[in-house]
């Protein structure tokens, strides 16, 4: 792979994670509710769900996918449910008093984790956007595991980046937020990305 193809696919990458997407909302939210180092948890969640769409994209089934109607509207249903799941979980938080948001402080690691992994791996679009994009970069008289290795590093770490900085914005700032009042309005606000991101899925078509 040559170093102009890799910076072209470094520019794309850079487009694709500063677009505010579910990722983002969620490194976001859990940066202001439970402060930067847990979000960083939730930020290796989401590469971990990078790293398997890619593996999945390079091991060729991710065409299958893209090409298999039933494959990707039962990932794609399950992505829009689990979003709208999570909006009305920051909705449910607005009522509960200050005492309980201080408890919830202690959320397990590997629930923020796994949330993370799951709101990646149920993003259908994302290895249909991979099919689509990662063979435009990959020269065919090179080495394509050597090179499908390089693409995807490059993609995770700049990812990695990008939702690193949106939390480090977000927890700049929490401390603006401390009243009940200010923190029913962030629960409602990140209530409402959340459902707005599934309901955005949810007009996604295949092609």
């Amino acid at each position: 792979m040559n170093f102009d193809l890799w910076l072209a696919f470094l520019v794309a990458c850079i487009v694709l994670a500063i677009s505010p997407g579910a990722g983002a909302v969620n490194s976001m939210s859990i940066a202001m509710k439970h402060g930067f180092k847990r979000s960083l948890i939730s930020n290796l969640g989401l590469q971990v769900g990078n790293i398997i769409n890619i593996t999945i994209v390079g091991a060729g089934l991710g065409a299958l996918l893209a090409q298999s109607e039933v494959m990707f509207f039962t990932i794609k249903w399950a992505g829009i449910i689990y979003l709208i799941y999570l909006g009305i979980q920051k909705f449910r938080e607005s009522t509960t008093d200050c005492n309980e948001l201080e408890r919830r402080q202690d959320e397990s690691a590997w629930k923020v984790f796994t949330q993370a992994v799951f709101i990646n791996i149920t993003n259908p679009k994302s290895i249909v956007f991979l099919v689509a994009l990662l063979p435009q970069f990959i020269d065919p008289l090179g080495s394509y595991l050597q090179q499908m290795q390089i693409l995807g590093i490059t993609m995770v770490v700049v990812d990695l980046t990008v939702m690193a900085g949106y939390s480090m914005l977000a927890t700049r700032v929490a401390h603006l937020i401390q009243s009940k009042r200010h923190l029913m309005i962030q629960n409602r606000i990140f209530g409402c990305m959340f459902i707005g991101a599934g309901t955005l899925l949810a007009a996604i078509s295949r092609n």
